[in-house]
């Protein structure tokens, strides 16, 4: 064994190519998704060293083009789930056993294989799994999952450096040891990265896995796991299975070696799982770890001393980019009057040159939303918009699933700061913008505050620094991840951790080390050299 005391290489975050006209990247996911539209796929579960499939299929389509079939999945059962754990279980020794080093040089060659073999396979999955087009492809699937996986590794050795102070005498120190038990990752369709990052960051530390995507994410968690497995990651480290949600829930969470939940989607999901995992707490060997980050409604608040270009250029992407199914994605605005005309011409315009259909033309900015139920959600909101009289919609407001589930972005004017549409979450392309007096800039920062559950993102705009210092202490508590004159999308690892509070989760903030010290359980270690032979203090002793 070696003795040597190891350093990772020092991450940096993952370049995002251009994919313009003729360059050679362009080229390969082209002929990526013509190859992979041309098949049929057999998505196998994945436990332990085993590939299952069963005579029980789903069959998954693009969003974009829902009557073509590009893959099947088989479906698991309850036994699968039972086997999913027994695996993880019986893999947990010798992995939490092997050496940092060589857990983090797996995920460090998945993410070399990432971003480069499969950079292409991924980015066209993403694409034709969750109609997202090339750019919103590439910043997910390829750039933050490379991202993730490395800056994890630094992360992980950066908490294992972390030890206690020593007294002349003694040697005080600290292990992090993995849960006991096994991690529940309960990943998205809207981010392939974020159902990468959910079973690796507990993996990294040293945990297993039993891994339930999405069903609209299967066809590139695929991918995923083909690179995992390419990458060296022992068998029942990571295993993947498709249940649905109420026999997943049933097993995992009635299981005594339960030991964390790591989850990304809808609030009431969220508390559901917390409220059955409360009610199971006494059968658990330990208490359970829940990490979540869940909905949004999501913010732009500008002043009136705010750029309009800049103001429209960052409502257009931050609530119109991926058909704004991003849990950060900006769905109200509030604008002062004396700028509202300039800025909503510039965002109407903006709109009017969005191109919308499928992703493999590299000339639609919109793409469709992920399936039906999101499809009906959304018109729902849109079609009583159009009844409100508290609402009128201003821009798209149609709708098409003839051949996908195409939605065009759709801007509401409300003018009732508190209508359905500014405190729900739609996770559509849906924004509602509400006008407000200039003179009451400070009453709309309180009830901006005051309104919905949430508090994941949110934007201010201003050129005046006495206004963003007053509009950051105000709003404090509004947001985990809080941006001054930018759109409350897009944060990269290790410069902005990711995560909010209220209703919008547990705010573990993904994407620095205060993720992954959730998925370790300390053991403060005190060795004293020579140890003292009397139970005598000196106080003890006669005047």
């Amino acid at each position: 064994m070696s003795n040597a005391i190891y350093t990772t290489p020092l991450p940096a975050n993952e370049p995002v190519f251009s994919y313009v006209p003729g360059s050679p990247e362009r080229e390969a996911v082209k002929a990526e998704i013509l190859r992979l539209k041309s098949q049929v796929i057999d998505i196998p579960m994945y436990i332990g060293k085993d590939e299952i499939r069963t005579g029980s299929k789903v069959s998954l389509s693009p969003p974009h083009d829902h009557k073509h079939i590009i893959g099947q999945y088989s479906k698991s059962e309850r036994d699968h789930i039972e086997a999913a754990i027994h695996s993880a279980l019986a893999a947990r020794f010798s992995w939490e056993a092997i050496g940092w080093e060589h857990r983090a040089a797996i995920f460090l060659k998945a993410a070399d294989l990432l971003s480069g073999p499969y950079r292409a396979k991924m980015n066209a999955a993403t694409m034709l799994g969750q109609s997202k087009n090339i750019y919103q492809a590439e910043i997910d699937c390829v750039a933050e999952l490379c991202d993730f996986f490395r800056f994890n590794a630094a992360f992980m050795e950066q908490i294992y450096m972390d030890q206690p102070q020593s007294a002349a005498g003694q040697w005080n120190r600290m292990e992090y040891r993995p849960l006991e038990g096994f991690i529940f990752a309960l990943t998205p369709f809207n981010f392939t990265s974020i159902a990468g990052n959910l079973p690796a960051a507990p993996a990294i530390m040293g945990n297993v896995v039993v891994w339930k995507p999405a069903r609209t994410q299967i066809y590139s968690a695929n991918v995923i796991m083909e690179i995992f497995r390419e990458a060296g990651l022992p068998p029942g480290v990571i295993n993947l299975i498709y249940p649905d949600g109420k026999t997943a829930g049933d097993v995992i969470f009635g299981h005594r070696e339960f030991a964390g939940l790591h989850f990304t989607g809808s609030t009431d999901v969220f508390r559901e799982m917390w409220m059955t995992i409360g009610n199971n707490i006494a059968q658990y060997k330990s208490y359970p770890r829940i990490v979540g980050e869940t909905g949004g409604k999501d913010y732009i608040l500008a002043h009136s001393s705010a750029d309009p270009i800049v103001l429209a250029t960052a409502i257009s992407r931050g609530a119109f980019e991926y058909q704004g199914q991003k849990c950060s994605a900006a769905s109200r605005a509030y604008i002062p009057r004396s700028i509202y005309t300039d800025t909503m011409t510039r965002v109407l315009s903006d709109l009017n040159s969005m191109k919308m259909g499928d992703p493999s033309d590299f000339g639609n900015f919109i793409n469709a939303v992920i399936d039906k139920n999101a499809f009906d959600r959304i018109t729902g909101y849109i079609d009583a918009a159009r009844k409100s009289p508290d609402a009128e919609i201003i821009a798209g407001g149609n709708s098409d699933m003839s051949k996908g589930y195409f939605i065009e972005p759709t801007i509401i004017k409300t003018t009732n700061p508190k209508y359905l549409t500014m405190c729900e979450e739609i996770f559509g392309p849906v924004l509602t913008v509400y006008e407000y007096p200039d003179e009451q800039w400070v009453e709309t920062m309180q009830m901006l505050n005051d309104t919905g559950i949430y508090a994941l993102t949110g934007a201010i705009f201003a050129r005046d620094r006495y206004v963003i210092d007053k509009a950051s202490a105000l709003l404090v508590n509004s947001a985990g991840n809080f941006y001054i004159n930018d759109k409350p999308t897009g944060a990269v690892v290790g410069q902005q951790p990711f995560g909010g509070g209220r209703a919008s989760g547990t705010n573990d903030k993904a994407g620095s080390y205060l993720n992954l010290i959730r998925w370790v359980t300390p053991r403060t270690i005190k060795e004293t050299f020579v140890p003292p032979r009397d139970y005598r203090y000196p106080f003890l002793e006669a005047d």
